[in-house]
């Protein structure tokens, strides 16, 4: 075989390792690029007066701290490891106010009848909202330390949008009823 032949498949066996490296990292790059928007979609967010979701991060497993149920929505209330130790050292109750860094969730479902259960009861259907309240005094001294956002949950979409209507003290008018309690109306239930 003449020297230029061998150089000619050489090159040619080359070309096409390069050409599927190049579709194998430009492959990872749209991988990577899908994963990062994905992962920011929500966490992006800000609420009209600048309460980041990303604030919030990992709220899906925090604790427990109550439930509720209105004629139109289940709430399940739960709250960082910050207000956790807090309502664990007696506070509101003790006449201390929860720290600074404290922040609760109000996670919101449409309610359905169970269909599979041998008595009457409601479950979570198509969840709504997450309502976030976090204390930060410096921020939002005009609302008992308080700042309120609500980030509302489209289904059809699977994507969460920050109410356009949600002030950092649109929760405060509520609150101020239970100004005694640190303006949280759920106290840490027993279990």
């Amino acid at each position: 075989m003449p020297k230029w032949t061998f150089w000619l498949r050489k090159i040619s066996a080359m070309k096409r390792k390069s050409k599927l490296t190049i579709a194998i990292a430009t492959t990872m790059l749209i991988v990577l690029i899908a994963a990062v928007v994905y992962a920011q979609d929500k966490y992006s967010l800000k609420s009209p007066s600048g309460i980041a979701f990303s604030d919030f991060r990992g709220y899906e497993d925090w604790a427990v701290v109550s439930s509720a149920r209105t004629d139109e929505v289940l709430k399940v209330i739960v709250a960082n490891p910050t207000m956790i130790k807090a309502y664990k050292a007696g506070v509101p109750g003790n006449g201390q106010p929860f720290p600074d860094g404290s922040m609760i969730v109000k996670l919101q479902w449409k309610p359905k009848k169970s269909t599979e259960a041998p008595f009457v009861v409601d479950v979570p259907d198509v969840f709504k909202q997450a309502f976030v309240i976090e204390k930060d005094s410096k921020r939002f001294p005009k609302s008992g330390g308080w700042g309120y956002a609500v980030f509302n949950y489209e289904a059809a979409s699977d994507k969460f949008t920050a109410d356009p209507k949600s002030l950092s003290d649109c929760g405060h008018a509520c609150h101020t009823i239970v100004k005694a309690k640190d303006y949280i109306f759920h106290p840490y239930q027993k279990r």
